[in-house]
């Protein structure tokens, strides 16, 4: 035969012959992620201006909080962006115009310390040269940022960002310390705060990170009693020396101290040592573990309340004539240490209170850097506080005989959170911002904000309740000055609302740096001094202090947003204690609002395994490097933008996001696969134009109204999800639309009568039809999430207008026609019996096969009859849901039907009406061989004879050659 000779069949030469005239998709769409090719021309940054045009009234405000200009663009930045771009384009699409500002914070000490690392000498520099070096830095980091964020595909007006080193925001931000200062919320004080002597300046609770491993020095020290309490004379009579037993995990504090502190309804013991016969006094619930630290037997020689200790005090133990009364106190704690507190009023909060109350000194032995200044004595001058000041106190108590025991503590200890090293509380003079007057009103109002998750509503609120008050005053020079001016002599302070006006009006027109060029008649003219009081202008000058920059970013909302509230601030969980805070409380304070209507709350990128990212390990994933690709490709491929904003829409972002190689590739397969159905709707689109060639949705084919109707539930699930800002969700309900409804289910249903039939053909045309609107809706449903896909889709459809674009012309538009709940019944049982028949049949061809439905009289017969009107067909629409090569529907079993033939029972239940028609109905499926040969073009076995064509396909070839 011709097989053995080397010819090809007369089958195969038929088979090639027909080929031609089967309609295949067509398509220039590539099916491959192309990488780095990925269309730039989208002109996104037209959009965001062509959309602030739109005459609409309807705004969508997100408010950008600012990221940090002191580095290099990194995945915590691609999170967070483009979960905003997500949410500003779906909002876009539904006619919203949208106002989104992208900014940036400038100030601080994080871009002052890297501008000095890059110098070698910085010992001398001055406030305007520090200035100069922090501002190019910044300038350098928001050029790099603001590349990667357009790369990734950020929708904005690039021109028109906000930098809180610029003029205008500064005089802004000047002018809402202004307000605060006129409400009496803004004051001066000396009081303990926390200080990083690793950067010279006081600090925010913000600013702090806790190491839970940090060692201490911690001791046990005797303070000797010097006036005993007159409700205790009787019985101390009988002890030859007494001493009040302390614990202190910093002894630098001791020559600070100024009182013990007690808790007055207490129980407190006199108790013997058994080593040395001394007495000594302590909390009567920690005599036993005091006594086994110490290495000794406490015998009880008398129990008393803590109100009895009441007039009594101790002298200190390294400073000769210095007196320390006893003070009630109920900050005291019992868990651990002596129940009696050592207090030094200038470094410790509760300290400090206890000191006001008493009008006890308050005064700081500690200077800037941490040193002990002249105040504390030779033996401790300039040494450090934490070092060898530290050992110096601990010598001094040893020589006073004072020191009962030493031993290492580990304990949780607040770091400065940028330079990574520990701070100290010391009493300084700074400004404040009196948020316990502001507190009450942000917590009322912090409950009408609508949180995503909700849960960050309690956690801010406790972030709030603990907040006691702001330091806003840092000892630094790159940031805005605090308007305030210090008298020369006398360190008075200077400031009122008209010096601050005219320092916001110089600002206004020199930018921040005039604080620091101009001369000092300039900045406080006369008339102002005057009124004042009778001194000169010269005898004052200017603060040193910048304003914390929380106070900067804090105050955005009043430069970006003016009088308006936003819809949404969208930032990492940090910022529950820091610039969603810093903002609502400026807003409070001015204008009794919040600035936000909503928040969403994301968490922290975390590498795959979900571990820290770090240089060490090497598990830092450079956003460049994922869309660029690396120095090798076969180790690190382009992915483009598209892949990044995946991996965003992807993640659960409100837990911790995890990102790495695998998580990567893997989002590069699933866009890849998407890519696939988009390109065979797309394929299957080429010689179809809606306009003219649409078939009204009354006339179509059942599985393709009944595609509409899925089309239009799809489009609620997804818009709705999008609403909630749950993008997980939307990437959930793609893939599973995506994959199962279309590929797996209507491709392979349509294909023979998209291949096959008359191009012209209603029956063709009404599965076109069903594929251009479902095309329509998958493209705009993914669009926010992949803006670079839906814009190449766009530039690949045939019909497409030419400048249409799939951003400016809208979100989903389904047809409530398309929903026809009784269409459902119709199709899903056909698919229980198709489910029936292929289940039956695994792995092999349907199409060798015809199948016999036999369903008793009634309603599912009547069903199935609007799909199949003859008894027995290989072109009705039930028989394309099947897949077979012929169906015949039945009402009652052939009598020649063996038992031994193989019979498939099942039943299924209708129900329409929304319940009022409820039917469970019996079927039969019975799967034979095809009886009859293959056809030479579709390939259905429903050709007469071997080398014809099918009935069907004989139709469209003399139609071909007769048109």
């Amino acid at each position: 035969s011709g097989a053995n000779s080397g010819q090809p069949s007369p089958e195969s030469r038929a088979d090639s012959k027909y080929r031609e005239t089967v309609l295949l998709p067509r398509s220039g769409f590539p099916a491959q992620l192309p990488g780095r090719l990925q269309p730039e021309k989208c002109g996104f940054s037209e959009l965001y201006s062509w959309q602030r045009q739109r005459n609409t009234k309807n705004e969508f405000c997100l408010h950008d909080g600012p990221p940090y200009a002191n580095g290099d663009p990194h995945v915590g930045h691609a999170l967070n962006k483009i979960l905003k771009d997500i949410t500003n384009r779906f909002h876009m699409m539904r006619g919203y115009k949208v106002h989104y500002v992208p900014g940036w914070d400038c100030h601080g000490l994080p871009i002052e310390l890297k501008a000095l690392l890059e110098l070698k000498e910085t010992q001398n520099l001055s406030p305007m040269e520090i200035r100069q070096r922090a501002k190019e830095f910044a300038e350098r980091a928001i050029e790099k940022q603001k590349s990667a964020f357009i790369r990734w595909g950020i929708m904005a007006d690039w021109a028109n960002c906000y930098r809180t080193f610029d003029r205008k925001y500064e005089a802004k931000q000047l002018s809402i310390f202004h307000k605060m200062y006129d409400k009496g919320y803004i004051y001066q004080d000396y009081k303990p705060v926390f200080w990083s002597p690793s950067a010279n300046t006081a600090l925010a609770e913000a600013e702090l990170e806790y190491n839970q491993q940090h060692v201490s020095r911690s001791v046990y020290i005797k303070f000797p009693l010097l006036k005993t309490p007159p409700k205790l004379a009787s019985v101390i009579a009988g002890c030859s020396t007494v001493g009040l037993l302390i614990w202190t995990t910093q002894p630098w504090t001791i020559p600070a101290n100024q009182a013990i502190c007690y808790m007055p309804d207490s129980d407190y013991s006199i108790v013997k040592c058994a080593n040395t016969g001394e007495c000594y006094i302590l909390a009567a619930n920690r005599v036993e573990s005091t006594a086994a630290i110490l290495d000794t037997q406490f015998e009880v020689i008398s129990t008393c309340k803590g109100v009895d200790l009441e007039n009594g005090s101790c002298a200190h133990p390294t400073i000769p004539g210095r007196e320390s009364p006893f003070l009630p106190a109920n900050h005291v704690t019992m868990a651990k240490g002596t129940g009696l507190v050592h207090t030094a009023p200038a470094h410790g909060m509760e300290d400090y209170s206890v000191a006001s109350h008493h009008q006890l000194p308050m005064d700081c032995l500690v200077d800037e850097g941490g040193f002990f200044t002249e105040a504390a004595g030779p033996e401790l001058q300039n040494k450090a506080v934490l070092e060898e000041g530290n050992e110096a106190v601990i010598q001094m108590l040893r020589a006073a005989k004072s020191l009962l025991k030493e031993e290492k503590c580990v304990h949780s200890y607040p770091y400065d959170w940028r330079t990574k090293k520990p701070v100290i509380i010391r009493a300084s003079k700074q400004w404040f911002v009196n948020t316990a007057n502001i507190k009450v009103t942000a917590q009322e109002l912090l409950k009408k904000v609508k949180f995503i998750p909700a849960s960050a509503v309690n956690r801010m609120l406790e972030m709030l309740d603990r907040r006691t008050y702001w330091c806003i005053s840092r000892q630094r020079s790159w940031g805005v000055p605090i308007p305030v001016f210090y008298h020369k002599t006398t360190g008075e302070s200077l400031i009122n609302s008209e010096i601050i006006e005219n320092v916001i009006k110089i600002v206004e027109q020199h930018g921040s740096d005039a604080w620091w060029t101009l001369p000092v008649e300039q900045l406080l003219p006369r008339k102002i001094a005057a009124k004042v009081d009778s001194h000169d202008v010269l005898d004052y000058v200017q603060g040193q202090d910048v304003l914390d920059i929380w106070f900067d970013s804090g105050t955005s909302w009043a430069h970006v947003l003016e009088d308006q509230r936003a819809d949404l601030y969208l930032e990492g969980k940090d910022q529950l204690g820091g610039w969603f805070q810093s903002s609502l409380l400026t807003s409070v304070a001015t204008r009794k609002k919040a600035p936000y209507k909503t928040l969403v709350v994301h968490g922290f990128t975390l590498g795959e395994k979900g571990e820290k990212m770090s240089k060490s390990i090497g598990n830092v994933v450079d956003p460049d490097v994922v869309i660029n690709g690396g120095q090798d490709h076969s180790k690190e491929p382009p992915y483009g933008a598209d892949v990044l904003r995946w991996w965003v829409a992807e993640s659960n972002v409100f837990t911790e996001v995890l990102i790495g190689p695998a998580v990567l590739s893997a989002a590069k397969d699933d866009i890849n696969k998407l890519r696939n159905t988009l390109r065979f709707m797309l394929g299957n689109m080429a010689d179809f134009n809606p306009e003219t060639d649409s078939i009204p949705s009354s006339e179509m084919y059942v599985i393709d109204q009944y595609m509409l109707h899925l089309l239009q539930d799809y489009a609620k699930k997804i818009t709705e999800a999008y609403k909630e800002y749950d993008y997980g969700k939307v990437i959930r309900l793609l893939q599973a639309f995506h994959t199962r409804d279309l590929s797996n289910f209507y491709f392979s249903i349509i294909k023979d009568r998209l291949y096959c039939e008359g191009e012209k053909d209603p029956k063709r045309r009404s599965c076109q039809t069903a594929l251009v609107e479902a095309l329509d809706v998958v493209v705009r449903s993914l669009a926010p999430i992949l803006p670079h896909l839906a814009e190449e889709v766009f530039q690949f459809l045939p019909y497409r207008k030419e400048s249409e674009s799939v951003f400016r012309s809208g979100w989903i538009n389904t047809s409530s026609v398309w929903k026809k709940p009784g269409l459902e019944e119709v199709v899903e049982a056909a698919c229980a019996m198709r489910d029936s028949f292929l289940g039956s049949i695994a792995g092999r061809n349907a199409l060798e096969h015809e199948v016999i439905i036999v369903i008793d009289p009634g309603l599912l017969f009547e069903l199935m009859e609007t799909l199949q009107s003859e008894e027995s067909s290989s072109v009705s629409q039930l028989n394309e849901i099947m897949m077979a090569s012929q169906t015949t529907l039945l009402s009652e079993l052939p009598i020649e039907m063996a038992t031994d033939e193989k019979i498939i029972k099942g039943t299924f239940l209708i129900n329409l009406e929304g319940g009022d028609i409820r039917e469970e109905s019996s079927y039969k499926v019975i799967v034979l061989p095809a009886a009859k040969a293959k056809c030479l073009r579709c390939r259905k076995y429903s050709a007469d004879s071997p080398l014809s064509l099918c009935p069907r396909c004989t139709k469209v070839m003399v139609g071909g050659w007769t048109q």
